[in-house]
């Protein structure tokens, strides 16, 4: 079974048994351990998953991470568990951070089953980043998410490899999140760009509100448009190689008649 077929079989469980699920255990045992077992490692081999890893902090002994994804004998990806029902923007991601600064770590993750949250030290050697590089939310399994969790399988680790994606994936991350709130709600500097792009008078606040609504519509056209102009392009190359199949099925069978009926149900059959 591949890796999109695990997770998919994650993401269907979560809305049956989430209004069961009540404790951080039982988080653990319905969702995190199955995504853990969905990545290749063996969740109840200590040599690959350890469980409440020791991860000691200055004078504070005996810290524990939920668990360690072990990589030759050395800690390589810390995991810190949430109850699903928690909002991990609250966690902040603090005993991640304490325990990534005092391991040979270079992978953090904080999850609550649902939400994933991948951190590495991207903008200082050695110490957690703030915001995460990669964030998987397995209600909504994405194509592209599934290509990055690839690199996390046992099978295919390669700590170099993801260090090398990772400041792309965390930096293009925050710009599409900059760029939807700015579609839903734009920002009086984003509204002034595009003001005075079109506008030559003074941007007073009279003006800067009537364009914050056109900047808005005029957003959401844009897209709308690119979206049609895609499958506009994208159906009319489907004709065109219907069409030439008709060409090779005709040329094939000269001689034969086929009639309106018959053709409208090949055109059904094809567009199904």
């Amino acid at each position: 079974m591949d890796l999109i077929d695990k997770l998919k079989n994650i993401s269907e469980s979560i809305p049956k048994q989430i209004d069961k699920i009540e404790t951080e255990e039982a988080t653990k045992n319905a969702f995190i351990m199955p995504f853990l077992n969905a990545l290749g490692y063996n969740v109840f081999d200590p040599t690959e998953v350890v469980p409440e890893f020791t991860a000691d902090v200055g004078t504070k002994k005996g810290e524990k991470v939920d668990y360690a994804i072990m990589m030759d004998g050395t800690p390589s990806i810390l995991i810190e568990c949430k109850p699903c029902n928690f909002n991990l923007d609250e966690a902040h991601a603090s005993q991640l951070f304490r325990y990534f600064s005092v391991t040979p770590a270079r992978f953090g993750v904080l999850t609550n089953g649902i939400i994933y949250r991948f951190y590495t030290d991207i903008e200082e050697p050695n110490k957690m980043d703030s915001k995460p590089f990669l964030e998987i939310d397995m209600c909504d399994v994405k194509e592209a998410h599934v290509n990055e969790l690839k690199k996390f399988t046992k099978a295919s680790f390669d700590l170099d490899e993801i260090l090398t994606t990772a400041s792309e994936l965390k930096y293009t991350g925050e710009m599409k999140k900059i760029m939807a709130s700015e579609i839903n709600d734009p920002s009086e500097d984003f509204v002034k760009f595009f003001t005075k792009k079109v506008y030559s008078g003074p941007v007073t606040e009279r003006v800067r509100l009537k364009f914050t609504g056109i900047t808005k519509t005029a957003l959401n056209q844009f897209i709308k448009d690119q979206v049609s102009s895609r499958l506009k392009s994208a159906l009319d190359a489907s004709d065109v190689k219907q069409e030439e199949e008709i060409e090779v099925h005709v040329e094939s069978k000269k001689g034969i008649i086929t009639t309106e009926d018959e053709w409208e149900g090949y055109y059904i059959i094809k567009a199904i």
